[in-house]
């Protein structure tokens, strides 16, 4: 039990910057006290003494805010930060390394009992503020919920997913757009992931000045190549032979390669 205790403040200190020494972790995370809470009720409802394990998730939620029911399954080094307003279902399952904000719920959309009804978080995935993750589905390892995201199918694995309805970011396109974003000096970490029509047109605006550089850029391959083929050529070749004589022999030759 200590070892899982000293576990559970490891990563908070790792996770949470705000957090100054152990001490304050023990007494002052109500997200800790949740999991501590949650793991004698879980014992209490593994073992048929059912109105024990849900008495203790209920103290649970009085002191802390954080409501789990005592079936749900919860992994090691589990991070719930500030957390006034979570719940987690019976049949929800929270994998290793997971970090949960305040207002997020795990529910589910079915009434049948006995059936899987709530999510399987895998390992690793941040589940941000006032995001709601309902059914029976699998978010995969390394997987984000946006803030304010209501999530009703499966997210890969190391996806992300935005929006209501959650929608899925395709992660090389994002990656794109922050590599064009960088270049052109602004900040792309600032432009939410959300359906806020401005967002949404700056993200147009970064990819349409990211398409006209690239054609830019095709542009300029193409006359270098011109120009190289010409420095081959020979003189006479270039302009007629009368025109080497006149003034205008080097404007003329210019406009030629151009073209």
């Amino acid at each position: 039990m200590f070892s899982r205790l000293r576990e559970d403040i490891a990563c908070i200190l790792e996770r949470d910057p705000a957090a100054r020494s152990r001490f304050e972790v023990l007494t002052c995370y109500p997200g800790l006290h949740a999991l501590v809470l949650h793991r004698r009720a879980n014992w209490f409802w593994r073992r048929g003494w059912t109105w024990a394990g849900r008495f203790t998730s209920h103290l649970a939620r009085f002191f802390t805010g954080i409501e789990i029911h005592p079936g749900a399954t919860i992994g090691r080094r589990v991070f719930i930060d500030h957390g006034m307003g979570v719940v987690v279902g019976e049949t929800a399952e929270i994998g290793d390394g997971c970090t949960i904000y305040q207002g997020v719920t795990l529910g589910g959309t079915s009434l049948t009992k006995g059936a899987k009804r709530h999510p399987t978080l895998g390992r690793n995935v941040i589940v941000g503020a006032n995001s709601q993750v309902l059914g029976g589905f699998t978010v995969g390892d390394g997987a984000r919920i946006g803030s304010n995201a209501v999530v009703v199918k499966p997210v890969p694995a190391g996806a992300t997913a935005v929006g209501n309805p959650a929608r899925v970011l395709v992660a090389e396109t994002e990656a794109a757009r922050e590599a064009a974003a960088a270049r052109l000096g602004f900040s792309a970490y600032g432009v939410t992931q959300g359906d806020d029509p401005m967002s949404q047109a700056m993200k147009s605006l970064i990819d349409h000045a990211a398409g006209q550089e690239q054609q830019i850029m095709l542009l300029w391959q193409a006359i270098e190549k011109l120009s190289a083929r010409a420095r081959e050529l020979p003189l006479d070749d270039c302009v007629p032979q009368e025109a080497c004589t006149s003034e205008r022999f080097d404007a003329e030759r210019l406009n030629r390669l151009v073209k």
